[in-house]
């Protein structure tokens, strides 16, 4: 019985020693095959690491959570990758952008300017708000002046506002290029001339028009007083002119726009050298125009999250104002009037397929809560800077005090840029979405925050394929494509429909030719139908009101020398709340 025992272990033993190298061959190939993935395998990016320890608010999108495994109990992981992902389209160009191109001479219809300008009849505009906001009443001054055959006085820039810049429109704009490239189609003169002479300098009568004021308004009201004091001024002459105009009209006010206002040598030279340096540092840069600033902020009512700090210091600053009362700072962003926090934008942007190697220019003012509320954009994007960042202190010295220049070198960089993203909705993302339209559809992103406010708040339950896939959903019909907005909808200096026109040859080419988007034509013009679609539904536009005020009727007495009735959106008392939203 023993010997039986004895050999039994002794055939166990020899199985063990041949099956013993085996067993240590793959043992180590495990272990060689363990170290290749902690090799191989990505390191936490700092956004990861942080968002770890990050307290979380009800409202905050700081609220993700990432880096933590949760597959075990069901939970999905929200986990920002640094990579932008595969994407279906180019995410540097417009895909249609070929087709299209910027189209505003005047037709054969509209005569010389000097056919049609009389003698003694002058148009003076003071314009109002920043820099934006001015441009776009320059614009309109000179379609007013065409409307009214009058020759018109170079504008005088608001030096009085909220972003108080005592700059004049030659250190800005280079006049004489603004005379002489209007002058088949506006006389433009430095300054009111004498009467007869050795006479007195002409006096104009000031007095203001509706908002949105048509070619009748024009007619009625301002022509009867041009005839009989021969000088008008039009103080706080912003949006006076209506949006929808001839298509004369329209082009002209396209050349203005995109083509006789020009900044001067200086700062364009300095612009330059800034979009030079992004250059050199990547062959692509997305600008952001990121309006986060604690005074709009408070205006806006919106509420972000941070608790009853945020709360009382954005009450602080409300309560400068008596007629600004917030009774529910939960409305403001269902409804998509809210600019989106910083760390927001990047989260959309690495949805659309931008990762973290993408280089950022960002032009903006005093960011509420400072580095802390920067610091998720910048995990997400390293490669961030601004005109502070990329140029000396010496090279910005000639701007600094004057918030214009500032702004016009801003709006320079941005305009070069790649890709152009907005938090916001006003005046410089407008007027630069129209500029980009008009040159070539460059891409110009505007966040659906109406939809992406929701997504925003419920992120936190679902992967990060999901979201993406959501943003990308949500974001069509907001990426600067042609086709995207319909003719009409929107401000003209946003949507210059009427001065964009189609290459029928290269369309022609497109649709006989090889397929090369992965999208067939029908296909194509079907999202573009959806997007029209999705616009009218998400888009946070106001109604157009050209025909909502009698425009027609006839002037008081003593309508000259005097403000009359001013149709401003917000209240007279406080025209300092409007400067500040509007660039």
């Amino acid at each position: 019985m023993a010997s039986h025992f004895q050999r039994r272990r002794l055939h166990y033993y020899h199985r063990f020693r041949f099956l013993l190298p085996l067993i240590s061959a793959i043992s180590g190939a495990l272990l060689i095959l363990f170290a290749l993935l902690l090799v191989l395998a990505p390191s936490p990016s700092p956004l990861e690491v942080n968002h770890l320890h990050q307290p979380r608010h009800q409202h905050s999108s700081s609220s993700f959570n990432v880096g933590v495994d949760d597959d075990a109990i069901g939970v999905p992981v929200f986990r920002v990758p640094s990579r932008g992902g595969r994407s279906d389209r180019d995410i540097w160009t417009s895909r249609n952008s070929n087709f299209y191109y910027g189209c505003s001479n005047a037709t054969h219809k509209f005569p010389n300017v000097d056919e049609i300008t009389p003698p003694n009849r002058y148009l003076a505009i003071a314009t109002s708000g920043g820099l934006n906001q001015q441009r776009t009443g320059i614009t309109d001054a000179v379609v007013a002046a065409r409307i009214l055959n009058a020759s018109l006085v170079v504008p005088k820039l608001d030096q009085k506002s909220f972003w108080k810049d005592a700059s004049n429109f030659s250190e800005i704009f280079d006049v004489d290029w603004f005379i002489s490239f209007l002058s088949k189609d506006v006389k433009i003169i430095k300054q009111l001339p004498r009467r007869g002479k050795g006479g007195k300098t002409w006096t104009p009568s000031t007095m203001r028009v509706p908002r949105k004021c048509s070619e009748r308004c024009y007619q009625n009201r301002v022509l009867p007083v041009l005839l009989k004091r021969h000088a008008v001024q039009l103080n706080k002459f912003d949006y006076r002119l209506a949006n929808k105009l001839s298509t004369d009209l329209q082009k002209l006010r396209c050349r203005v726009n995109y083509h006789a206002l020009k900044f001067t040598d200086p700062i364009q030279k300095m612009a330059k050298k800034l979009v030079h340096r992004m250059r050199m540092r990547s062959k692509h840069y997305i600008a952001l125009h990121l309006r986060y600033e604690p005074d709009m902020l408070a205006f806006s009512g919106c509420y972000y999250g941070g608790g009853d700090k945020e709360r009382k210091e954005l009450g602080a600053i409300r309560r400068r104002w008596k007629t600004l009362h917030i009774s529910n700072p939960d409305k403001p962003r269902r409804h998509g009037r809210c600019p989106l926090t910083p760390e927001e934008v990047g989260l959309m942007l690495r949805a659309l397929g931008y990762g973290s190697d993408v280089h950022i220019y960002v032009a903006s003012g005093e960011v509420y809560g400072g580095e802390e509320t920067l610091a998720p954009l910048k995990a997400l994007f390293p490669n961030f800077y601004s005109k502070d960042t990329i140029a000396t202190k010496e090279e910005l010295e000639p701007f600094y005090s004057f918030s214009s220049r500032m702004a016009a070198l801003d709006f320079i960089v941005c305009d070069e840029s790649d890709v152009f993203v907005t938090n916001n909705n006003g005046n410089m993302a407008k007027i630069l979405a129209g500029r980009r339209r008009y040159f070539g559809h460059k891409p110009t992103i505007r966040p659906n925050a109406k939809k992406l406010y929701r997504l925003f708040l419920s992120k936190e339950n679902m992967t990060w394929g999901a979201f993406a896939s959501s943003v990308r959903t949500y974001q069509r019909g907001f990426m600067g494509e042609p086709n995207e907005v319909r003719p009409g909808r929107g401000s003209f200096h946003e949507n210059p429909h009427t001065c964009i026109c189609e290459d029928s040859q290269a369309k022609v080419k497109r649709d006989v030719g090889p397929r090369k988007y992965g999208k067939g034509i029908n296909e194509t013009r079907r999202d573009e139908v959806e997007s029209d679609a999705q616009n009218v539904e998400d888009d946070p536009e106001w109604p157009d009101t050209d025909e909502d005020e009698d425009q027609s009727g006839p002037l008081d007495n003593d309508m000259f020398n005097r403000t009359g009735v001013d149709y401003d959106a917000f209240s007279s008392e406080e025209p300092e709340l409007e400067e500040m939203l509007s660039d």
